[in-house]
């Protein structure tokens, strides 16, 4: 095994999705749905300048009037989407899974062997995001939101058990409540080295992305069927 790790959450064995659930992605939170192409092109235009606001000045303090200005919209246009800034801020993060999910997507849908592959090149999705992606650095995928402004019947771990359903159907791994767990424990070590791999480096300190890589390898290596 190489190295690698995805930056999710995990979840029980019997009901694990399969590979292809890696590319349904949770729905924007916006007010209103856009029908019309001008629409669409307005919420990514306010979506785009929070972005730039809070890779310029952080989470903390962004008001829509902020947004409205950089974006040069209205506040009421900016309400008109978006009921609340935590609501701006969620699709802000459900726009950043889009490109992650579908590169990994595109790596598992490939059929591959390479597990190291895959490991490889889920890190290197979030390590590419967050280098090129104004704002990921700091809102990643929304989990540095309040959890009371997360929805309800948001979905809760669908990468993490795309890749548990990889691990058992295609490498072999025994599925267990207990490698589900551990799996997403792994998810949660993989999401705090790769923040502090970005916390003071715009890059990421190679230091943490190559640990992060050796952790990966050696928890699943436990699970892995003996050749």
């Amino acid at each position: 095994m190489n190295q690698s790790s995805p930056t999710l959450s995990a979840a029980p064995s019997p009901a694990a999705p399969s590979p292809a659930t890696l590319l349904t992605m949770p729905s924007l939170s916006v007010r209103a749905e856009p029908v019309q192409q001008r629409s669409t092109e307005r919420i990514a235009n306010l979506l785009d300048a929070a972005a730039d606001l809070i890779d310029e000045h952080g989470i903390d303090g962004l008001t829509t009037s902020d947004v409205a200005t950089r974006s040069a919209s209205s506040v009421g246009v900016v309400y008109r989407y978006f009921p609340n800034i935590q609501s701006l801020l969620l699709a802000l993060a459900a726009r950043n899974m889009k490109p992650f999910r579908a590169r990994v997507a595109e790596t598992v849908s490939a059929e591959t062997s390479d597990l190291d592959a895959i490991i490889d090149e889920t890190i290197d999705a979030y390590v590419g995001l967050a280098r090129t992606e104004p704002g990921f650095r700091a809102l990643r995928f929304g989990d540095i939101i309040d959890n009371r402004f997360i929805q309800a019947n948001e979905p809760d771990g669908t990468i993490s058990q795309g890749f548990y359903s990889i691990l058992v159907e295609r490498f072999g791994f025994t599925g267990t409540d207990e490698f589900a767990f551990d799996l997403e424990v792994l998810v949660e070590i993989s999401d705090a080295l790769l923040h502090r791999a970005f916390l003071r480096d715009r890059n990421g300190d190679e230091r943490y992305i190559t640990k992060l890589r050796g952790i990966v390898r050696n928890s699943l290596a436990l699970y892995a069927p003996a050749s």
